[in-house]
């Protein structure tokens, strides 16, 4: 069996840079990009999410804010959607300023639009999910039912959910195999892990065709209206893991089976920001520039605490760094290739 059936994970996650114009302009992800996330580098603004499940045309309202607790927004962002990429909508500093600011886009390939999907005891809206890659999106609407379960689609047990309520404003939940699914962390903000005392989530692992849901209206309100978004290990292309840090400008290693093209990590043992790096902003080691989903502000460019990026994982850098390298302090991460370790003909990739 070969080690991956993904030899180009650009087909399924990708970064782009691209700088604002003020007009509709066309950006290539050079796959077709199911879910953006867009961040202005240059300005404190918001986070854009927008995905394909709730996008019906420009209007609308599918524009989320990762940063914020706020019910899905009535911003355009998105004028329509290609194969290969998207058009930006008209000037807007959070994702097409006219002053020239620098943005970056992460996007993930699903599979479309998604439909209807009736594995759960709750019938999802629209399911749109990647068997291959190990993502899917799901639209469904609360019962308050403790124990109410929703189809996902992907035909494999995810490790790492995040949902988030659209017609109420509310947190981002996140829970998964990292943290016990008795617990969670939330995306909008950096305290540390909880317990479900609020009853978010069962304590029920998701299984190969469902996720489960407490009665807590953060992810299982009744009649209001939620996304979830669902990521699993996919060798040679995903990861959702675990470290411990060091404190040590030679920190933590962590193996992922391939050469990250996004981390995205989180301290869980106390409050710290959740942090984004990529392969494109620095483009060598060590990689210092960074963004925090938390957080609204302008990229940050550290000259030192950043992270190595290496052909079959990544290690931490910095003596300091309490968001990524706390000695003792433990972590969680989500990554995605850039190319695997070694691709579908035996072939090793190279560190960079």
């Amino acid at each position: 069996m070969a080690y991956t059936t993904i030899d180009d994970p650009a087909l399924y996650f990708n970064t782009v840079l691209y700088t604002g114009s003020g007009s509709a302009q066309d950006i290539t992800t050079g796959h077709q990009p199911d879910m953006i996330w867009i961040k202005n580098r240059s300005y404190a603004d918001h986070h854009q999410l927008v995905d394909r499940v709730r996008w019906v045309s420009t209007s609308n309202s599918a524009q989320l804010t990762p940063n914020a607790t706020n019910q899905a927004g009535t911003k355009d962002v998105i004028n329509s959607f290609s194969s290969t990429g998207y058009n930006l909508e008209t000037g807007d500093r959070a994702y097409n300023s006219s002053d020239g600011d620098n943005f970056v886009s992460w996007s993930w390939k699903a599979n479309g639009a998604g439909s209807s999907n009736t594995d759960g005891t709750i019938n999802s809206t629209k399911t749109s999910a990647n068997t291959t890659s190990g993502f899917s999106m799901v639209t469904y609407t609360g019962d308050d039912n403790s124990g109410a379960t929703v189809g996902h689609g992907l035909g494999m047990a995810p490790s790492l959910i995040i949902v988030k309520a659209l017609t109420k404003t509310d947190a981002w939940f996140v829970t998964g195999t990292p943290l016990g699914w008795n617990k969670y962390l939330l995306v909008d903000q950096g305290g540390a892990e909880s317990g479900s005392s609020n009853n978010s989530f069962t304590g029920t692992a998701a299984t190969s065709s469902v996720f489960s849901l407490g009665s807590d209206s953060g992810g299982n309100g009744s009649s209001y209206n939620y996304v979830a978004y669902l990521f699993s290990n996919v060798q040679g292309f995903s990861k959702v893991g675990t470290y411990t840090g060091n404190a040590n400008v030679s920190g933590a290693f962590c193996f992922c089976g391939f050469s990250p093209a996004i981390i995205i990590s989180k301290r869980t043992d106390a409050t710290s920001d959740w942090i984004i790096w990529d392969n494109k902003r620095d483009g060598y080691n060590e990689t210092l520039k960074r963004n925090y989903p938390n957080d609204n502000a302008a990229e940050e460019n550290s000259t030192t605490q950043g992270v190595d990026f290496l052909s079959n994982g990544f290690k931490l850098r910095g003596t300091s760094s309490n968001a990524w390298n706390a000695a003792g302090a433990t972590y969680i991460f989500m990554a995605f290739a850039e190319a695997p370790f070694v691709n579908s003909n035996g072939i090793p990739c190279n560190a960079r």
